[in-house]
């Protein structure tokens, strides 16, 4: 008699297999702490340059756990929320290894792939400036799941993509994009020069160093007469103070820039651009009491194993604890999510939306 083996516990041994293939790496990273990770704090505020700075949020990293505290400071004149001290060069690489590649490619590949509905929508908001763009630059564009669904709707724009990682080489060998750039769209913008109708950037310029640089950049890369669309998560969400560091639109440590909408509005006009449209309500993504009482769960219960954590990886005792805890907490899970579900009926009429979206047109001549 032969007996199949169980796909979950096959998977559950791959993972402690690369997880123990991982933990010498990271051990070697963190031998001398994570101070260099950081670069030295700033006095000034990245967006107007003033030093009228306050401190809104210092948390940890509440979805790896990977060591370190990391603070958010507010400008009291602009009101622009920036990661102080912001991570390094080095630092950027520790803190997004196997977040959207290795360890956790699959789970958040998986979740990107069931979101063929926002794309749809997110693509359908520039259908009254636009009917049938012929090219569409996407900035950020992971493994390309969002151009994949758009070319649903616009069949014949020749959609491209530009991200870091080697999910946009991925996306353009799997079909999702006609072309995929690896690199940097300022670096890559005067190679991209004046080539596009379209240039999205969905929750992209919250994980950049400098967002000023990457507009001026999206401006180099569209024909007069282009539409830049950008969704960001609001920091002026209610929410935002309600919940505080349970707030998942933090996201600490990736998130480096938080923009308020009167700011991006303002830097835009500066850059030659003319705001068509500004929405609150479609863009958000009803998820923020959920989101929070997951992270809370997430951080009393005991720790899954990560190739980055000291000690021993957790025995069935605390693999049993960390379920029970979990199944506990059912009941609060889902009255959550059914909250959520009813806040997004009024979220962008009560400063409860947690992001934003904005058009705007490149119009011709030179920026101011």
């Amino acid at each position: 008699m032969t007996t199949e083996a169980d796909p979950g516990t096959g998977r559950a041994a791959a993972r402690a297999r690369q997880i123990a293939a991982l933990r010498p790496a990271y051990r070697a990273d963190l031998a001398d702490g994570t101070g260099r990770f950081f670069a030295p704090r700033r006095a000034d505020c990245p967006w107007c340059g003033s030093t009228r700075l306050r401190r809104r949020l210092r948390t940890t990293d509440l979805l790896q756990h990977k060591p370190g505290r990391f603070v958010l400071d507010e400008c009291r004149d602009c009101a622009h929320i920036f990661q102080n001290p912001r991570l390094t060069g080095p630092g950027l690489e520790f803190y997004y290894r196997d977040f959207y590649d290795g360890l956790g490619e699959q789970r958040l590949a998986g979740m990107f792939a069931t979101r063929a509905g926002v794309y749809r929508r997110r693509a359908r908001s520039v259908a009254p400036f636009a009917s049938a763009p012929g090219t569409w630059l996407d900035v950020g564009t992971g493994h390309g799941h969002f151009c994949e669904s758009a070319r649903e709707l616009l069949p014949d724009t020749v959609f491209d993509g530009l991200d870091l990682s080697e999910g946009v080489e991925l996306a353009e060998k799997n079909g999702r994009l006609a072309h995929g750039f690896r690199g940097t769209l300022p670096e890559l913008a005067p190679e991209l020069a004046g080539r596009y109708d379209v240039v999205s950037m969905f929750h992209y310029l919250e994980h950049s160093t400098d967002p000023a640089h990457e507009l001026a950049a999206a401006r180099e890369a569209l024909r007069p007469g282009g539409l830049l669309l950008i969704e960001v998560p609001d920091p002026e969400c209610r929410y935002a103070r309600l919940l505080g560091r349970w707030w998942l639109p933090w996201l600490q440590p990736q998130h480096l820039n938080l923009v308020p909408v009167a700011n991006l509005r303002g830097r835009l006009g500066e850059l030659g651009f003319t705001v068509l449209l500004e929405q609150h309500g479609e863009p958000h993504d009803p998820v923020d009491l959920l989101a929070a009482c997951w992270l809370l769960l997430d951080a009393v219960a005991p720790r899954e194993d990560a190739p980055w954590l000291p000690g021993t990886p957790p025995g069935r005792l605390r693999r049993t604890l960390r379920g029970t805890l979990f199944l506990a907490g059912a009941p609060a899970l889902l009255l959550a999510a059914l909250l959520d579900r009813v806040v997004a009926r009024f979220a962008g009429r009560t400063g409860l939306s947690n992001a934003y979206r904005v058009i705007a047109r490149r119009e011709g001549g030179a920026a101011q």
